[in-house]
Formats: structure tokens, sequence, C-alpha cells
């Protein structure tokens, strides 16, 4: 997105903007000047800067003569009256709610944004998350997982393919090959604190259109969570009953807390 887009977006009209950007390249500028730089007509241009100096985003600092708001400044101001604004919103919008015991079951698509919402759950998670990721996802979002570990949050990690052990409870899928053809992508789970849920898959070719489930729906939530729970349980079935061997000292750990941590 460009600078015009963005600019529009808060609020500038594309006059504004025009003259703004035009002042920023070279200042300090006349009416006359500024009409060439920014493509503004010369009868429109001094409209344009008045209204832009009673909104202090110009100040003329000779007669005639506009230096633009330096662009820092104007980012702070922005910022200010963004947060400002969110502010006053969440409070009307907290009043405004009525009481639900109801959740819906949101879709998101578009790869990056799941994973950006991935992250913000991971980065606000308080007391445990269960995660079950393929290693490309598992990558990218391995820091957040490492900085939530770190500040006391319990990671129950099932990796979808073959890493690093890093986290104190982490198992590897036994079947995760057979499972890309089976569901024809690669399932990603994330929930968090039993109060968030982002699940479902990125159908291998479709990334970016699949459609991944986002709620706080609490029977969602305890369905999902078990069903990652249970991925534990088939990696250790399998470890004793197909590969005939025996738990180590640190599977039996997490088995136990495992099999406690309903």
């Amino acid at each position: 997105m460009d600078t015009y887009n963005r600019l529009n977006q808060l609020g500038f009209s594309q006059y504004e903007i025009s003259c703004y950007l035009a002042l920023v390249a070279k200042h300090p500028s006349n009416g006359s000047q500024l009409s060439r730089f920014s493509g503004i007509s010369r009868s429109r241009i001094y409209d344009v800067l008045r209204n832009m100096t009673k909104r202090g985003l110009v100040l003329e600092i000779e007669n005639g003569l506009y230096v633009p708001l330096p662009p820092d400044e104007l980012m702070k101001r922005l910022r200010n009256r963004f947060e400002s604004n969110l502010s006053i919103l969440k409070k009307q919008l907290t009043e405004a709610s009525q009481e639900t015991t109801y959740e819906y079951i949101w879709v998101i698509r578009g790869y990056e944004e799941i994973l950006k919402k991935a992250g913000e759950m991971i980065r606000s998670a308080r007391k445990e998350l269960y995660v079950r990721l393929f290693p490309k996802a598992g990558r990218i979002l391995e820091r957040d997982l490492q900085e939530a570990a770190a500040r006391g949050v319990g990671i129950r990690y099932i990796s979808m393919g073959n890493i690093p052990l890093t986290f104190d409870i982490q198992v590897v899928h036994p079947e995760s090959e057979r499972l890309l053809d089976t569901i024809g992508g690669r399932s990603f789970d994330i929930i968090s604190d039993r109060s968030e849920a982002l699940v479902g898959i990125f159908e291998e070719g479709n990334e970016d259109i699949s459609p991944i489930n986002w709620t706080r729906n609490r029977w969602f939530i305890i369905a999902n969570r078990d069903s990652l729970r249970h991925d534990f349980f088939h990696y250790f079935l399998h470890k004793v009953y197909d590969r005939k061997k025996t738990l180590s000292e640190r599977e039996k750990r997490i088995y136990k807390l495992i099999k406690s941590d309903d």
C-alpha cells in the first residue's frame, strides 16, 4: 500500500496528501510553487493551505511561505489520536455490549494474517499453549513460543515433522507425513489458556485461501484441546506397541503430565 492510500485511510483528503508530500519534499514554498509541485490547481491550492493551517499540518512562516509539520511530529499526533479514539471506542463498545454465553466461530483466510493472529495469541498467553504445527509454521512462530516458555507459559508441542526438541513437553507426531497426504494439507492448531482456539488445515497449494477457524467458543476449545492431548497418547502408543520400544524417563514424565492435564 502506498503513502497516498495510507494517509487517505487516516483521514487526509487527496489534496491534503499531495500538498503535504510536496511540502515535505521542498520547503519553504509558496502557493504558486506548491501548485506546480503537487499538481493542485492555483485556484484550489490556497484553500487547501488554509484548511491545513487550521489543522496544524502546515505553518505560514512568512507572508506566503509555508513549511510542513515535521513528519515525526505528524506521526506522534496520529498515533496519539488513534490511541485516544481506540480508548473511547473500547469504552463505548464495553458499555454497549450485551452479556452472552455463545461465541461464534470465525473464519480467517490469508497465510500471513493467520500467522500474525497466531503470534498475537502466543504473546498474550499466560498459563498454557497446546500447539500442533508443521515445521514451516513452527519456525515462524518459534521465537514467540520460546518467549512464552521463558515467561512461564506451559508449552505442549506436537511437531508434525522432525525438528529439534526445543520445549520441555514436546513430541514428534509419528505419522505426520502420512497425514499430509490423507488430509490434503498441513494442520494448524493453537489452543491458548483454554480460552481461545485457532485451528484448521492449510490445503496444499491453496494456503492463502484456506479457511482457519478462530473462536472463544468453550465447547469448540475443549474438543480441540482434547484432540491435541490425544495426539500425545498416539505418540506413546505408537512407540510402545508399533515400534516395540520403551518410553524414556523424559517421555514417562510427559505421559504423566498429559494424563493429568484434563
